[in-house]
């Protein structure tokens, strides 16, 4: 670990950039084992959880001949269902110092939820399901990127976010090519995919348990434990800081119009009815271009600032609906269509727990993480129910065309809210200390 969380503290931080950092080019770049490792634990849970959300929009709509809403409700479970614990479990990573270890059951809790699908064959079994995998996710994500945050270099902290989430995406490209050799093999075995689903989620926490150490988030631990009466007293003083504010209002109103990847893949499907056994190389596809484009993104948000990037991702998804929504179709369209996707994946996923750690103060960093992931996923999940009752209502094409008029008006919001956002004081010079 090349930076310790004291550092971040009791240290000086550089004049904010737009969120970028001046010294970036002058200081070398050097990646931490344990984001390494983390990057490794990312990536095999993915091509668990991947693998599986490549298959469910048909294996819902039509391997069970569910409707679009009941997809649309399921999906919205995907996105938002994290959003429950999000919050508690990055105040237990702060309040603990032990970031690892609420990630570790994080990581569990998902594991075990695989072995429902191996039993489950209506709505209600798979909404449970995926309540419990996305619970387990939420639990995770938070003490997972602040432990990336401390083991960062600040001066490249988005690069290093970048360096996880390509790993992390390298499962997430697997996933989906696992998912679709298994289909091309063997038709409808949507249970053969369940099972190698389950084997590497097991990976994956093994990996976390017996490699990845249980670094002791000192400076986190203290700003909760000074007093040791305030240890459980949970605040949310941190969301006084402007910053942070105006992020929290922004991700929230663009996750609002955000719908799931796969209404954009069933609309493809829709439009240019290709074979069922084609569907998870949509997901391949978005996951590849955001294998590519995550360190550069990264690396292009810590020299021109953090918030164009940010924005410039939403421009993408914009340019994604419109056309995913235009007239015409063909092999071209989808893959115009999968590339903006991965571009909007890439410059805003690791860029916004960036953003977020940078616009908190130290100690109360996972917490804050978790409170911009907390607005997202919450603000997706009604994206996605309310785009699945969209679709059923005025159809497909239509259905994305007002999604794209909606997030058009958010990107022009978000460009007035994020100007001025500035870096949150260091935690140990807070009133809030």
């Amino acid at each position: 670990m090349y930076i310790s969380l004291s550092d971040r503290s009791g240290g000086k931080r550089d004049k904010p950039q737009g969120m970028g950092t001046a010294l970036s080019s002058e200081v070398p770049f050097r990646l931490s084992p344990v984001i390494l490792w983390l990057g490794i634990v990312s990536m095999v849970t993915d091509v668990s959880s991947e693998s599986v959300s490549a298959i469910l929009p048909l294996y819902v709509t039509g391997f069970l001949g569910l409707s679009t809403i009941a997809f649309g409700v399921i999906d919205g479970i995907n996105q938002g269902a994290s959003a429950i614990v999000r919050i508690a479990a990055g105040w237990a990573a702060d309040r603990t110092g032990h970031p690892k270890r609420i990630a570790l059951a994080g990581y569990s809790l998902s594991m075990l939820a695989r072995i429902g699908f191996l039993f489950a064959g209506g709505f209600w079994a798979i909404a449970a399901i995926v309540t419990a995998d996305r619970i387990g996710k939420g639990i995770r994500t938070a003490p997972r990127d602040a432990l990336i945050s401390v083991s960062a270099q600040p001066q490249h902290l988005a690069r290093s976010f970048g360096v996880h989430r390509m790993l992390d995406n390298i499962g997430a490209a697997a996933g989906p090519l696992i998912a679709f050799f298994v289909l091309l093999m063997i038709p409808n075995g949507f249970s053969t995919v369940f099972v190698v689903s389950l084997a590497f989620a097991v990976i994956g926490v093994a990996v976390l348990g017996l490699v990845v150490p249980d670094i002791q988030a000192k400076a986190l631990k203290g700003s909760g434990a000074r007093e040791g009466h305030r240890l459980f007293a949970f605040s949310w003083s941190h969301l006084k800081e402007p910053g942070l504010g105006k992020l929290l209002i922004a991700a929230g109103l663009l996750g609002l119009v955000t719908i799931g990847d796969g209404f954009i893949y069933l609309v493809l499907q829709d439009r240019d009815s290709f074979a069922v056994q084609w569907f998870p190389l949509l997901f391949v596809g978005t996951n590849v271009v955001f294998l590519a484009l995550a360190i550069p993104m990264g690396r292009l948000a810590d020299r021109v600032g953090k918030i164009p990037v940010f924005v410039a991702g939403h421009v993408a998804l914009l340019a994604t609906y419109l056309l995913a929504a235009a007239p015409f179709g063909g092999m071209w369209v989808t893959v115009g269509c999968l590339v903006l996707l991965g571009a909007f994946y890439a410059g805003t996923d690791g860029v916004l727990a960036a953003l977020a750690s940078q616009l908190t103060p130290s100690g109360k960093l996972a917490t804050g993480i978790a409170s911009a992931q907390t607005v997202v996923a919450l603000t997706r999940m009604l994206a996605s129910a309310g785009f699945g009752v969209l679709w059923y209502a005025v159809g497909a094409s239509t259905a994305m065309l007002l999604a794209g008029a909606l997030l058009a008006c958010a990107v022009l919001a978000v460009v007035f809210i994020l100007r001025g956002a500035k870096r949150a004081v260091p935690a140990d010079v807070s009133d809030d200390a």
